[in-house]
């Protein structure tokens, strides 16, 4: 069967947002393209939850060398931002949503510049709104909901309730460390990614940032603040636990920076 022309792909809007955010397709978290065409050496996120957790916090614990529930922390840090970023601007750049439940996800440790690096399965569905061009092209993985309600509703039910909550508890299971902790680390990479997809986003930015947060139920862990050049900033509300670091590191809008 014929591979479809990246200009029509489903996903081609995510993947020229990456390119213009990046400058690359080349990323040391996100499979080259998004789409794994060959899934040889690849699992499941659903792993996560289980098998391959360890592998992933143990990993995390080498790199940085901290205590396990920092390096967990970190760890969570790095993979929820690559796995909610595809998701985040297929909504933000064309309101296509790559239904991204941890079933869809496949990720991989080959990558030595990564800690973990996240791909797409080439089924993956996309859920679009009926104005879209993709709601007549008859193609298998499109879905088409209703409206916006429900285009957002889908996002929140794959990628948080069907991919990141999981992960979170199954990490939860081996080391103590909050949901709110974990969970702010998610809100603070959306509002992150969308802040620099800003040339890409139709609108303004803060209201989509805004609308997706409340979306997920996280908007209270982390404001909009003026930048020392008046843009928008990203000021957390939660640690990610870096400053414990053996070699500290306090972040750009940390709740500790004085």
């Amino acid at each position: 069967m014929p591979r479809q022309d990246p200009a029509t792909a489903p996903l081609a809007p995510v993947t020229a947002t990456l390119r213009a955010m990046f400058g690359t397709d080349d990323l040391p978290g996100l499979a080259p393209g998004l789409l794994v065409v060959d899934e040889a050496g690849w699992a499941p996120a659903t792993t996560l939850t289980g098998a391959r957790l360890p592998e992933l916090l143990d990993s995390a614990v080498r790199l940085w060398g901290g205590t396990p529930h920092a390096s967990a922390a970190l760890a969570w840090k790095a993979y929820s931002y690559w796995a909610a970023l595809p998701v985040v601007l297929g909504w933000a750049t064309a309101r296509r949503v790559p239904l991204l439940d941890h079933t869809e996800a496949l990720i991989h440790f080959a990558d030595r510049r990564a800690l973990v690096t996240v791909g797409l399965r080439e089924s993956i569905p996309v859920a679009v709104l009926p104005n879209d061009p993709l709601a007549l092209a008859g193609l298998p993985q499109v879905r088409v909901v209703a409206d916006e309600r429900e285009l957002l509703a889908a996002l929140r039910a794959t990628l948080l309730d069907g991919h990141l909550s999981p992960v979170v508890s199954a990490i939860q299971g081996k080391v103590r460390i909050g949901a709110r902790t974990l969970l702010g680390s998610v809100a603070s990479g959306i509002a992150h990614g969308l802040l620099r997809a800003a040339d890409n986003v139709p609108g303004s930015t803060v209201e989509a940032i805004d609308t997706l947060l409340d979306a997920l139920d996280l908007a209270d862990l982390v404001e909009l603040v003026p930048g020392p050049n008046g843009e928008p900033v990203v000021q957390r509300r939660t640690c990610c636990l870096a400053f414990t670091l053996p070699q500290p590191k306090v972040c750009q809008g940390c709740c500790i920076r004085s």
